[in-house]
């Protein structure tokens, strides 16, 4: 079945409490100054008067310093972290590189207390001198929700309203670089995705839990959102968000956004960061090739595109290698795969452009449909293929594609996920009831004209062919491209014998696309259940593993991994 909330026992050492009594008796008991860093998601009015409030209760004298007073104006905190060239964009900026310090208007160098605590608290805390450093913690998904919501801020501005652009594209580099730079000697990680019931595990605990885990194959705690396309494929098959008004996006393993739980069950169980085992661990994780090419960055995602029962994905492309690098800062781009979970014949995919297309004539009608709400038709422009079961479409970043209405895609690309450059979206509102977001101008910038017609029917809907066998099992190529950096595999086992797999020093991620599940043994003695439609990671420090299938039935694994010459 599968696991909305897969989770891992904490190394035997860890120490891991609940509720804000036990994570304040956690604080030291002798003078000392405490920062407390994380998000701006952070409840941290709630944390602040807490922990204040405990160690008032038990005779711990306590001052508060809160960081976010001392930031610098807000217009000097954009001047810095947006560049002028950027400031008219309204859809995306260049990554920003700024560090937290460039939040403040003067760092402040309090005195360290004679008796009781100094509490540092919000995000940049850490910049200050301390004696003991606690991360506090809320899941990226809680913060876009909230500044989508206007309720939320974004780093460096307290008190204004948040911006998605500004989040995505400025708050969440700075704040992952600050993030990870603390993590090999943070003293207590606290998970405060619900402001009342925080849970703690300490950072040498954390570490020691994080080693473990980079050498045994890990699933990300999953969830799907709800977009105006979005259908009901997960809330009907796998339970998903059942009041919500659909399920669309679905992140089975989104690197920068995925979390690994940690703990015994609800309640008592702390949500880290996936980019933790790969900051703290790269070459266990990644390898020593990949790592090399992709620093700390884990290069592959999967995630889910529910249209059953929904409507047609945009019309739109990623950014081409140069493009992505030079003007959104990302080092490599988003190269992507469709892979047909459900889907049949007479359910289609848009793919690449027809051999008759105009592209002046393309571009204005795309311009006609936003400037004068024109209906347009993307099938006089771009090819269209049935969606078959079992297909996969290889979509190279310039390529204009989308799902149609109906099917269930296992989307396997590049990790890069949010630079979709709509050209079309069917005059469609936003759930406000306002037009869509259509960046159209940096699509047409990165549109491939080259490949058309039959050259893209020849190399972006690929044949499977078989690369090795044994008994009762084969792998198969389903996907390979010279310009794209990794390839998709399919694991077919006929129910009789377990396939013999090893990562050989590159990670593998695994998903079950057909079939009850699979048992993945590592020669290690770790066995993982992976049930139908659920994700894996296989560390590359795993090796040889097997796949035995679950309930003496046939199953189909499709396998993601990055070539070995990307790999130097």
């Amino acid at each position: 079945m599968y696991r909305l909330d897969p989770r891992y026992a904490p190394a035997p050492q860890a120490r891991l409490v609940t509720g804000w009594q036990a994570v304040s008796a956690e604080l030291p008991q002798e003078p000392a100054v405490v920062a407390v860093d994380g998000p701006p998601a952070t409840d941290w009015d709630t944390l602040r008067s807490r922990l204040a409030k405990d160690l008032s209760s038990s005779g711990t004298a306590v001052e508060v310093l809160d960081v976010r007073d001392h930031y610098a104006p807000a217009e000097v905190v954009v001047r810095r972290t947006v560049r002028p060239e950027d400031a008219g964009d309204p859809y995306y900026c260049k990554l920003a590189d700024n560090s937290v310090e460039h939040l403040f208007g003067t760092v402040p160098e309090p005195a360290p207390p004679r008796e009781g605590l100094l509490l540092i608290c919000g995000p940049g805390a850490a910049v200050l001198a301390h004696d003991v450093l606690w991360y506090a913690d809320v899941p990226k998904r809680h913060a876009e929700a909230a500044v989508a919501a206007g309720t939320g801020s974004n780093l460096g501005l307290p008190g204004l309203r948040g911006e998605l652009r500004r989040l995505f594209y400025v708050d969440w580099p700075m704040l992952d670089r600050h993030r990870d730079a603390l993590a090999p000697r943070v003293d207590a990680w606290l998970d405060v995705q619900e402001p009342q019931h925080p849970v703690l595990i300490d950072g040498d605990g954390l570490r020691a839990t994080l080693a473990a885990l980079a050498r045994r194959p890990v699933r990300t705690r999953p969830y799907f959102n709800s977009t105006p396309w979005g259908g009901h494929w997960a809330q009907h098959r796998l339970g998903f968000n059942p009041d919500a008004r659909n399920t669309a996006l679905g992140y089975e393993l989104i690197a920068p956004e995925s979390g690994v739980l940690i703990g015994e069950g609800p309640g008592a169980q702390a949500e880290v960061p996936f980019q933790l085992l790969c900051v703290l661990h790269p070459l266990e994780m990644l390898g020593s090739g990949v790592h090399a090419r992709y620093g700390t960055s884990f290069p592959i995602r999967f995630d889910y595109l529910d249209t059953v029962g929904g409507g047609n994905l945009s019309l739109h492309c990623h950014p081409r290698e140069r493009y992505m690098r030079e003007r959104f800062g990302w080092h490599y781009t988003q190269h992507e795969t469709y892979y047909m979970t459900v889907g049949g014949p007479g359910t289609r995919v848009f793919l690449g452009l027809r051999e008759d297309a105009d592209v002046a004539l393309f571009r204005k009608e795309v311009e006609e449909a936003v400037s004068e709400g024109t209906p347009m038709r993307p099938e006089d422009h771009v090819l269209t293929f049935p969606a078959e079961q079992g297909r996969l479409f290889m979509i190279p970043a310039g390529t204009p594609h989308a799902s149609g209405a109906g099917n269930l895609v296992l989307e396997i690309s590049a990790t890069p996920y949010l630079y979709s450059l709509r050209f079309y979206d069917w005059l469609r509102p936003d759930a406000d009831g306002n037009p869509r977001p259509l960046p159209y101008e940096h699509g047409l910038a990165n549109l491939d004209t080259w490949r058309r017609g039959e050259d893209v029917a020849r190399d972006l809907v690929p044949r499977p062919r078989t690369l090795r066998t044994g008994d009762g099992w084969r792998e198969e190529v389903v996907g390979a491209l010279e310009e794209m950096f990794y390839e998709v595999r399919r694991l077919v086992l006929d129910g009789t014998a377990a396939a013999e797999d090893d990562t050989d020093g590159r990670f593998h991620v695994l998903n079950v696309v057909e079939g009850q599940g699979v048992t993945v043994e590592t020669a290690n003695g770790h066995r993982h259940p992976l049930a139908h439609a659920e994700t894996l990671t296989v560390p590359a420090a795993v090796g040889p593993y097997r796949l035995r299938p679950a309930g003496g039935g046939p199953a189909k694994v499709v396998k993601a991994l990055v070539r070995p010459e990307d790999a130097p």
